[in-house]
């Protein structure tokens, strides 16, 4: 198992089926629309619901796999050491968002070798915009101590044609080595076409617009 100790809160993953989702309050949209909620409810997986972001079953029907493509370790960063701060990089786990290279793009450069300047700002930015990095992926340290870490209340936003963005203490029940690298901070595939399963790998930017359009508000 993975994720924050002392939680009720958790998130299963059904074998080639959904998320069930135990203990959770706030579900919300994009721009914040709190969605009803049972003590427990199941979320599509599949990315094909009729009923999103809630499962209708139909990973049933069309051939939905869960399994994760790729071998690569969920924990493999590299470290870009600055003068004051310290940043951290986790491919593997990387949605795609792209609020770095967009935010702060005196620090990501999109196409700069090496593409992280952790002299490109100040402390407090780069920490702010690690927080920001729905995956994960980003960390900040300062003397080895992490800078970049806030209480967040439990959540799970639902992202426009992207994935589930969850934040807080809420346990995610995998094996050891699928655990979130970040436990309070990690993004989920709902498309279902992640070969980084359960994780997105922003394969939904490949998708035709509106995939993803909730039916269930």
């Amino acid at each position: 198992m993975s994720a924050s100790e002392n939680t009720n809160i958790t998130i299963e993953i059904r074998e080639n089926g959904s998320y069930l989702v135990k203990g959770l309050e706030r579900l919300v949209t994009a721009d914040g629309r709190q969605l009803e909620t049972k003590e427990s409810f199941s979320l599509c997986r599949c990315g094909a619901s009729s009923n999103k972001p809630f499962c209708d079953g139909t990973h049933k029907r069309n051939g939905f796999t869960g399994e994760r493509e790729i071998e690569i370790p969920l924990n493999r960063t590299k470290t870009y050491d600055g003068a004051e701060v310290t940043i951290q990089d986790n491919r593997t786990i990387c949605a795609h968002a792209a609020h770095c290279i967009e935010d702060l793009p005196a620090v990501f450069k999109k196409d700069g070798r090496p593409w992280i300047d952790p002299n490109g700002a100040d402390i407090g930015a780069i920490a702010t915009l690690s927080h920001k990095c729905p995956s994960g992926a980003l960390q900040t340290l300062m003397k080895g101590e992490r800078v970049d870490q806030t209480d967040s209340a439990p959540k799970i936003t639902i992202q426009d044609d992207g994935p589930y963005e969850v934040r807080g203490a809420v346990q995610l029940v995998v094996d050891a080595d699928l655990s979130p690298p970040e436990p309070t901070r990690y993004a989920l595939c709902r498309c279902g076409a992640s070969k980084n399963k359960p994780y997105c790998d922003g394969s939904h930017h490949n998708l035709e617009a509106g995939w993803g359009e909730l039916k269930s508000e």
